[in-house]
């Protein structure tokens, strides 16, 4: 198996965001700050990464019949261990992300790559695929997060950015202003792709 293909296809070709659509709500909520989009993605690697390590390991032990309960359960905890460790650490990112660090447990990503992959593949393979996969989510959040947070305040990871914006659009940092956010940056993604595939 070609780790360098199963490290990459989560950052650009299956980015779970901007490719394959999952993990939407937490993209669309918490994305009004840098600040929430880089805690939100390490917090989202943290839990894949051990999630798909010890789905892995126990992937011959665990029987078919009850395997996504046992995903869920290994999934739920970690989330708990890293919703601890985020409140006790940093409890300002922790109330500023609320009931979205409880609800990775849901998330389709998370459970997705523990069926889909940690489940059939060793343990290098799948720590490769978690940080691919964590690592093109977390760039996803931080790239929504950035125009957000410059265009409806003004900065950037808190800073005023001086000259830039001179009267923010509100909007952006309010709900609506997500969807407006991700649909502009899919709309020029899909543009770029398409003129890659006409020059092909």
């Amino acid at each position: 198996m070609n780790l360098a293909k199963t490290f990459s296809k989560g950052i650009i070709n299956e980015n779970p965001l901007f490719r394959l659509m999952l993990g939407m709500c937490p993209a669309l909520a918490i994305t009004t700050s840098v600040e929430n989009g880089i805690g939100m993605g390490m917090a989202f690697t943290a839990v894949l990464l051990a999630s798909n390590i010890v789905v892995s390991l126990l992937r011959k032990v665990i029987p078919d019949s009850i395997r996504i309960p046992c995903f869920i359960v290994v999934i739920a905890s970690f989330v708990t261990i890293t919703e601890m460790v985020m409140h006790a650490y940093a409890p300002a990112l922790f109330e500023s992300l609320g009931i979205f660090i409880p609800l990775i447990v849901v998330n389709c990503i998370i459970l997705g790559r523990a069926e889909a992959f940690a489940s059939k593949n060793g343990l290098v393979p799948s720590v490769m695929d978690a940080l691919g996969m964590g690592l093109g989510y977390t760039l996803a959040l931080v790239t929504v997060s950035a125009v957000r947070e410059v265009l409806g305040a003004g900065t950037f990871l808190g800073i005023p950015i001086v000259g830039l914006i001179d009267n923010p659009a509100l909007v952006m940092i309010l709900p609506p202003g997500g969807f407006i956010a991700l649909g502009c940056i899919l709309a020029l993604l899909n543009k770029m792709q398409q003129k890659k595939a006409q020059s092909n």
